[in-house]
Formats: structure tokens, sequence, C-alpha cells
């Protein structure tokens, strides 16, 4: 265990070295009595059952699953770059060629996640990493469903700030609430601030979201402006959300949404900024028993 990268909802996500492979992994860590207290236990299968379904290059690999006496364990690949958020509040205004292959990028996965009918329900720039070339890695499904076309949601789940007006309500929704997430995504990474200040719990949120403007600054392009105002529709049928509106619009003009040639060049802005990880010194307590249940699948490395 080389150390804890991020600290989840239900447990940490550690940094570990797999002696057999030579490689570095994220391991996330949930404690089997915090899933059973939530009762979180089915979303659990869920979210491995849902990565184990997906293969894109741009969705964080999953790894082996296990479980121990005491934990469940789910390995992924680990991304050295950190997440989107990080890389956001080092650079606070990305650059609008870097945010228009980003958002080529994320379209590309959700349209592809949709069309197995997944729903992430969580896009959000901490859930989404950076390669070692810079380009993006969807993460964390602990929040997603199998949702079926046609069929409808109706659980309050994911972050109050990047939810959509139907998911704040209550239901019902569907995929479409995914594409309202992006548009906050994008309105922040291209402005270095989100489009409605956060509040403490989803009425209140529902009322900001109701009453804001969403207005876009004028140094924002006219295509990108547009892309954000469909996106943050409050209609959800109204939103962008097939393919080839996408590949039709403005602000994708000149792009190509193959994601073998999206990756053939490194992303100039990721590379640049000095590559940071942020090692969370936190408290292990609770956690000194379960070294013993990674015995199997990785050793603890040794001292050079």
């Amino acid at each position: 265990i080389l150390g804890c990268v991020a600290k989840g909802s239900l447990g940490p996500v550690l940094k570990v070295f797999n002696c057999t492979e030579q490689k570095i992994f994220a391991l996330k860590v949930l404690p089997k009595g915090e899933v059973l207290r939530r009762n979180t236990l089915r979303q659990c299968k869920e979210e491995v059952s849902i990565q184990r379904q997906v293969k894109h290059p741009f969705i964080q690999c999953l790894g082996e699953s296990w479980q121990g006496q005491r934990h469940l364990f789910i390995m992924c690949n680990y991304c050295v770059y950190g997440d989107l958020y990080s890389l956001w509040m080092s650079a606070k205004c990305i650059d609008e060629d870097t945010i228009r292959l980003f958002a080529t990028e994320l379209v590309s996965v959700l349209v592809y996640l949709h069309d197995l009918g997944i729903m992430h329900r969580d896009v959000k720039m901490e859930n989404i990493l950076l390669d070692e070339r810079g380009h993006l890695k969807l993460s964390d499904f602990g929040l997603s469903k199998h949702l079926p076309f046609g069929e409808r949601a109706y659980t309050i789940c994911g972050t109050l700030q990047y939810m959509a007006p139907e998911v704040l309500s209550g239901g019902p929704y569907s995929h479409s609430a995914d594409w309202f997430s992006l548009g906050v995504l994008l309105f922040a990474v291209a402005t270095g601030e989100f489009p409605v200040a956060p509040a403490t719990d989803h009425m209140n949120m529902l009322e900001r979201v109701n009453d804001a403007t969403y207005d876009v600054p004028v140094t924002v392009s006219r295509g990108l402006s547009h892309l954000l105002n469909e996106l943050l529709c409050r209609i959800p049928r109204q939103r962008l959300r097939f393919l080839h509106q996408f590949k039709t619009h403005i602000f994708f003009r000149g792009m190509t949404f193959d994601p073998k040639l999206l990756q053939k060049s490194p992303v100039d802005l990721v590379l640049q900024m000095r590559k940071s990880e942020v090692t969370i010194q936190s408290d292990f307590g609770g956690f000194e028993d379960f070294d013993w249940e990674l015995t199997q699948p990785f050793q603890l490395p040794c001292p050079a």
C-alpha cells in the first residue's frame, strides 16, 4: 500500500503496488459494515456489474474485485495525473481548444453508456481522471444505474451542484440528466465558476437552479455559449443528447468523435502542468486489520 489518494463516501481509495505485474493500481476499499448500514450492497454489485460490462477508451478500466472478512475491494487502473478538478483548480480557466477536446471525449463516452442503457448519475470533475497522456477517464460508477430506454428513475442522488432539476425534484428522470451535469461541468471549466452557487440540501438547490439565468460571459465563444445553453436547458427532452446533434454543432466543427483518433496526440495543457498528486495524510484507524486481506493479490513493496 503506497498511500491514500482519495476519500470516497464509503471508504478510502488507495494507491497500491502489484509486485507480480510491477504496476500501480487504485484500490477502492468498502467496509462491509458501512455498506450494510447504508443499505448499498445492491448498488455496490451494480457498480461492479456495470464496469465489467463497459469497455471504452475514456472509461477507467476495472480490474479484480474481491472480498475479505471485513471489506469489499474494487481495483481499477491508476491515473497518474489525478482528476479534472485538480487541473481546474490549478489552471482555473482552461483554454477553449482543450475544453473542446475534453467535451468531445465526454460526449463520446456518455453516448456509449446511454446506448447501453446506463446512466452514470454522478458526472463531475472529481470523477473524471487524467491518464498518462492527459486524456479523460470517466470513473466512479457507484451511483450508476441500468435504465432501459423508456423507463424512468426517481432516486435523488449525485452531487448537488451538478444535479439536473428533474433529479433534484425527485423525478421522474432519465439519461438526459447526465447531459445537464455535463453542461454544469463545461460551464465551470470554461468560466472558472459554477453556474449556480452551492446549497445545503436538494430543495434549496432546486430553487437556485430554477431561478438561475445561466448567463454565459461574453469572453466565451458563440459556439461554446450555444452548447452550454443547450445542455443546461431545464426541459430534459430539449437538451442535446444524441451523437448526431453534437457532430453537427458549431462548437465541434472539425472534431472527430472517434476515440482512437482523439487519443493520437497528448493533451498539452495537462502535460505542461506540474505533475501533482494529493496524498491524503489520513487517519487509517479502523483499517489496520485489512492488510492481510490484500496478501493474495498484492504484496507490500520492499524499500529500495
